[in-house]
Formats: C-alpha cells, structure tokens, sequence
C-alpha cells in the first residue's frame, strides 16, 4: 500500500525556486537568537534555505530574503560564515 515517499520541498531565500530540501543550505535561528548553519536539517530553529551557489546567496543578501524569511535583521557576519563555509564545502 505505502506509495513512494514524497521528497521534502523547500524555496530558496535567493532564486526563489523550490527544490529538494536535501539539496539546500539550512540557515537556522536558535532560540537565543543567534544564526547558523545547519548542515544537517535538524537543528532546532526557525530554518531558510539557500541553494548551495554563491549567486543565490548574493541574490539571497541583495534581495534581503533572509531578513524576509526571519522577520528580523541578519547580522552581516552571517552572511560571511555563509561564504566561508560554502568555499569550505567547494561550492562556487
């Protein structure tokens, strides 16, 4: 009986498509209301995501869409870890 699974979707906070969530950067807010990565997906937090490019995490910066996504401002340093770890994971 039990069909195939349906894949988690998420949009990304820069291009604005929807894709596999496996496939995305979770960026999350803890409870204390400090922004990181969440690699694996299941952190607790209120999660965006980003695909893993550099241009759609400049279009995520340009566009403000993790402010959207938070309601709040983003520290800049948030976005720099983003860089950081996505050169780290030899994303271009």
């Amino acid at each position: 009986m039990g069909g195939s699974k349906k894949t988690p979707m998420r949009k990304c906070v820069g291009c604005q498509e929807m894709k596999n969530k496996k496939e995305m950067i979770r960026v999350i807010r803890t409870a204390e209301g400090s922004f990181q990565l969440d690699a694996t997906g299941r952190k607790n937090g209120r999660g965006a995501y980003v695909c893993p490019s550099k241009e759609c995490l400049e279009k995520a910066v340009r566009h403000r869409g993790l402010e959207r996504s938070f309601h709040q401002a983003v520290p800049e340093e948030v976005y720099h870890t983003l860089e950081k770890e996505m050169s780290a994971l030899g994303i271009e």
